[in-house]
């Protein structure tokens, strides 16, 4: 049989075919537009979604007996807020994951509903980019469009309705929303009365790996596929990759250089750190995990080589770099404010100790590392609640970068695993897919049977060495600069 992964990006959606062996048949992307329509705010049409995904389903499967097709799944960006009005209709654009416009609504229900009590209610702490800030802007900025929402639900979740007519989410991604109790995987009931909505105008919340229904029977007809076709509940984008690296059961670590940049340790058991620096949210394997998101990883160097340096050979602009572990540039990550472990919407980007002597090659390598350096940030986190992790996988775009990797598993001094298939939410998406439908009795034996290592990167020690005294260097330099941005 086949099963479809369609991975719900923020610049493009990718659609995945696998077969029952983990074998991939093909690889669709379709772009869309990205909307930044003030300064700190991000916003897409979600019709462009459905639009791009259905056109990418129908090439996706032209070549392959479509009878075999049996079930779709999903990997989506989360924490967008998607509203529709008693006619199905979008409200207006959704708020997306990177947008920073809630700075007002974070700090009032950290400070005012306060952090224990978040804490307490969704095992999380507000940060911008979650759903329920959002909500709360829109009662006070869009009063006549928070009036209208019949309908509350996250990007891939829209696809999942479009697709099937079930109005439903997972128990992953809708950790993100801070609407969730994620401790008992249910909606809050205080959180909700917090934000000023019902129960009713949320989804149904699924594990990651349930069948919700099957396509309807138009868009059987219009995709040419089975109407038996099974729609599976699906992940938030960082558990969906986690599926798809292996990174399942208690104890495992997967980092996503992506447009945004992750660290994700699963565990069998619920947790959360004191200061929740890092998010507690529930995985696709039916257990929990750990998570650090910082807002710009792989985004960091598209900008820097696209925007400044004009140019699309990032690996041309690496080939230079030789002197690893002894640059005198930093680079503080934060094009778009930071999550993990600041939580400051506020913070920017910057670089610090250029001279003279600097080179063009001096600022790639000092985004490189400027990421890693935040990456390592909240590993350090992890290793505060006793942690111990001595190997990672790696997927993302800036995952295939030979140095951007070298670079990681010295800043953190872990082994990076390299994976057969680095195509992260999509393939992790038909994984579940795949245990959705019966192929697989669960996401643990579909990860252990499919997921193979086919390279290691280890650290060096005496470049570790060095990686170790820049990143106590890096460290200070947030803490010196954060006064700047109010």
């Amino acid at each position: 049989m086949l099963y479809v992964g369609v991975d719900l990006g923020t610049s493009a959606v990718k659609l995945l075919l696998m077969d029952e062996k983990g074998e991939i048949k093909k690889i669709v992307s379709r772009e869309y537009s990205l909307c930044f329509p003030n300064p700190g705010w991000s916003e897409q049409n979600p019709e462009d979604w459905f639009a791009q995904s259905i056109e990418g389903l129908k090439e996706l499967t032209a070549d392959c007996d479509r009878s075999k097709v049996a079930g779709i799944s999903f990997g989506g960006q989360m924490h967008g807020l998607v509203a529709l009005d008693e006619s199905d209709h979008v409200i207006r654009p959704a708020i997306l994951w990177n947008d920073g416009r809630t700075g007002e609504e974070t700090e009032y229900l950290n400070r005012i509903i306060g952090k224990d009590k978040l804490s307490e209610y969704t095992a999380n702490i507000a940060f911008a980019g979650f759903t329920a800030p959002k909500l709360l802007w829109l009662r006070e900025h869009e009063p006549q469009n928070f009036a209208r929402i019949k309908k509350i639900m996250l990007p891939k979740d829209y696809l999942a309705y479009r697709l099937s007519s079930v109005f439903c989410s997972d128990v992953s991604d809708a950790s993100g929303m801070l609407l969730m109790d994620v401790k008992n995987r249910c909606w809050s009931k205080e959180m909700l009365e917090i934000c000023g909505i019902s129960e009713e105008q949320l989804p149904k919340l699924y594990e990651s790996f349930e069948a919700v229904g099957v396509l309807k029977k138009e868009i059987a007809e219009e995709l040419k596929l089975p109407e038996t076709v099974k729609v599976i509940a699906g992940a938030g984008d960082n558990a969906a990759a986690a599926v798809g690296t292996g990174t399942v059961g208690d104890g495992m670590c997967n980092i996503s250089l992506g447009t945004s940049g992750t660290i994700f340790i699963s565990s069998k058991s619920f947790g959360v750190d004191e200061n929740n620096a890092l998010h507690s949210f529930a995985h696709a394997d039916g257990s929990y995990h750990l998570m650090g998101c910082m807002l710009s990883a792989a985004s960091c160097n598209k900008w820097w080589n696209e925007e400044i340096l004009k140019t699309k050979d990032f690996a041309a602009e690496q080939a230079g770099i030789e002197k690893l572990g002894e640059n005198q540039v930093f680079y503080l990550p934060y094009l778009m404010g930071e999550r993990s472990p600041h939580n400051n919407p506020n913070a920017r980007a910057m670089f610090i100790g250029m001279t003279m002597d600097t080179t063009r090659e001096d600022m790639t390598q000092a985004v490189l590392e400027g990421v890693a350096f935040g990456l390592r940030d909240s590993l350090e986190i992890a290793r505060s609640l006793g942690i111990q992790i001595e190997r990672t996988k790696i997927c993302g775009g800036g995952a295939k970068s030979p140095l951007w990797k070298k670079i990681i598993a010295n800043v953190m001094n872990l082994k990076v695993d390299v994976i057969e298939s680095e195509e992260g939410p999509a393939l992790g998406g038909a994984m579940l897919a795949a245990v959705g439908c019966g192929e697989y009795p669960d996401v643990k034996t579909i990860a252990e049977k499919l997921v193979k290592v086919v390279d290691t990167v280890e650290p060096e020690e005496e470049l570790a060495a060095k990686y170790e005294e820049r990143y106590q260097e890096f460290k200070k330099l947030y803490p010196a600069v954060k006064g700047l941005w109010v």
